[in-house]
């Protein structure tokens, strides 16, 4: 059995080595890794883990304080939001959005970058399986190594459908992918690489902060002319407070984290019909950017060639200057070291 396929134990009672989660009468939770003769203090009581090992999952215990506490096993959703962490992780709601509209599926071989903190590549490698492949890219060498730990402790070990490598997504050599996944600031500098690597049919997603971000990689896409239309969206979850017939949203809600975006690769050499929209200023104003851009580097580029030709001319000349001059350098001082008018020629 791999390691994949042993995965965490998700039922059964509670043994050494499992994860479990305390909730306190306040809602709040405590995470604890189960070992034997080892207990969990806090201000309202001790409670040994001999007393959790051999529960039935979803027991309650409680502490020499008198304090009871709900003892579950977490869930990935509360696993990735409590584990250590280098770069930020990706929320579960937008995990799920990831998994759903990217439709992961079980078998599938899936591209990932970048890796950060490992909470993505959990819920990847859930999504595909045993029979699927997970390839993740993460340049940062630090957040690799929290990425690999998170992931192991997850698991069980670190899967043997799973492989980490540190580096730029661009050094990928694998192709044949069924989804690529893309988390970093210039997702749309990698659409060669998507489009290469990505098979007829399968689903690109790229997971961005902000509007501009969100705009630059929606028109890339949509300028490459081998993708579908672009589909841009971000998820909002909001709970609701329910006590009989007091019904109301909670104050406080998870709003923006990012912006996904979802495009399909067509067929090579196949070019999708363009979408119908309605003519647009934003457009209008993105393509006149577009161009002022292109404009300014052709023109800087020029600068520079006739810079690159003209400046060692320019530099001798000036230095022949100077020295005719009797100055060795710009700031008026002779080759004697006297500045006029201080007992340097008149």
């Amino acid at each position: 059995m791999t390691a994949t396929q042993a995965g965490p134990r998700h039922r059964g009672p509670f043994r050494p080595g499992d994860r479990v989660q305390l909730t306190d009468p306040k809602g709040r939770l405590h995470t604890i890794t189960l070992e034997p003769g080892k207990q969990f203090h806090t201000h309202r009581g001790m409670v040994d883990h001999d007393a959790l090992i051999g529960l039935p999952d979803a027991s309650v215990v409680t502490s020499s304080g008198g304090t009871q506490y709900l003892a579950l096993r977490p869930l990935l959703a509360d696993y990735v939001l409590g584990m250590p962490r280098g770069a930020q992780v990706i929320y579960p709601k937008d995990a799920a959005q990831i998994v759903a509209m990217g439709d992961v599926f079980p078998g599938a071989r899936v591209l990932e970058a970048g890796a950060g903190s490992g909470a993505l590549s959990c819920w990847l490698l859930r999504a595909v399986g045993p029979t699927g492949q997970l390839f993740s890219f993460e340049q940062r060498a630090d957040f690799a190594e929290i990425a690999r730990r998170n992931v192991s402790a997850f698991m069980g070990d670190v899967p043997d459908n799973w492989s980490l490598t540190v580096d730029d997504v661009g050094a990928c050599e694998e192709n044949d992918f069924d989804r690529i996944i893309l988390d970093m600031l210039t997702p749309w500098e990698h659409l060669d690489l998507v489009e290469r690597a990505l098979v007829p049919g399968g689903v690109f997603v790229g997971y961005v902060a902000t509007t501009p971000q969100l705009s630059e990689l929606v028109e890339a896409l949509r300028e490459r002319g081998c993708f579908t239309e672009p589909r841009a969206w971000e998820t909002l979850v909001r709970d609701w407070h329910a006590d009989g017939l007091a019904v109301r949203p909670d104050h406080r809600m998870i709003a923006h984290t990012a912006f996904l975006v979802t495009a399909r690769r067509m067929a090579p050499g196949v070019v999708a019909p363009p979408r119908r929209r309605k003519p647009s200023k934003g457009a209008e104003a993105y393509q006149l950017r577009r161009a002022a851009a292109a404009a300014g580097a052709a023109v800087a580029a020029a600068a520079g060639a006739v810079s690159n030709g003209t400046a060692g001319g320019a530099v001798q000349g000036s230095a022949a200057g100077r020295a005719a001059n009797g100055t060795a350098s710009g700031n008026g001082t002779s080759a004697a070291g006297a500045v006029p008018g201080e007992g340097g020629p008149p």
